[in-house]
């Protein structure tokens, strides 16, 4: 098995949540006090950036900003939630 840089893997993976949802690291600190976890920007700044946090302090971020599904794929560990495919507006109008 290869040798992974799991911390950069987890750093990695948070911040691409974050950058799918447009939740920059103030947004997640606000977020994450609303339900009584004391973050500021600053220590989340340090976390992600290290790539050493708690494995609760993920599922703690990933529940705040909504990420319900993760989906890890072969050995690039590229998570992602599944896609949904929406019905464009525009053919219930044409029927």
């Amino acid at each position: 098995m290869a040798k992974y840089n799991w911390n950069e893997l987890s750093k990695r993976l948070l911040k691409a949540e974050l950058v799918k949802r447009g939740i920059s690291h103030e947004e997640l600190a606000y977020r994450l006090n609303e339900l009584g976890i004391k973050e500021t920007k600053s220590s989340i700044d340090s976390k992600i950036c290290r790539g050493t946090f708690s494995a609760s302090f993920m599922l703690q971020c990933l529940n705040v900003i909504g990420c319900n599904n993760l989906l890890i794929q072969n050995e690039l560990l590229i998570a992602a939630e599944p896609i949904v495919k929406y019905k464009k507006s525009f053919e219930n109008e044409t029927n």
